[in-house]
């Protein structure tokens, strides 16, 4: 078994949570979401993120706007919808659910 895989894995199913999040606080274009999740050690490449953040758009998680910049072309800023959000609160819930038992599947294991 590969371990590269099972962490790949690992990191593709948490994703959309973690772009979720990212825009609960702020809208941001995609350079800023891929910032944040290089910041956070979660390492992502284009080529990943545009399919999610088109998925998440048609599934009217996320909506749009095209924005001037000073810095080159224009910016398409992500912004959460109100379905978003409430997708986003079942997600943290769930989350927060994993977390417990995965410590304690993981602590027993140690003792």
């Amino acid at each position: 078994m590969n371990i590269e895989n099972t962490k790949a894995q690992m990191r593709k199913g948490i994703l959309e949570y973690c772009i979720l999040s990212i825009l609960k606080n702020k809208d941001a274009y995609v350079a800023e979401i891929l910032d944040e999740l290089k910041s956070a050690k979660l390492i992502v490449v284009e080529g990943t993120i545009y399919p999610l953040l088109t998925r998440l758009k048609n599934a009217e998680l996320l909506e749009y706007r095209w924005e001037e910049s000073t810095g080159g072309p224009p910016r398409k800023y992500y912004k959460l919808t109100s379905s978003g959000q409430a997708f986003l609160d079942e997600l943290t819930a769930s989350w927060t659910d994993l977390q417990i038992a995965v410590k304690t599947i993981t602590n027993s294991k140690t003792k």
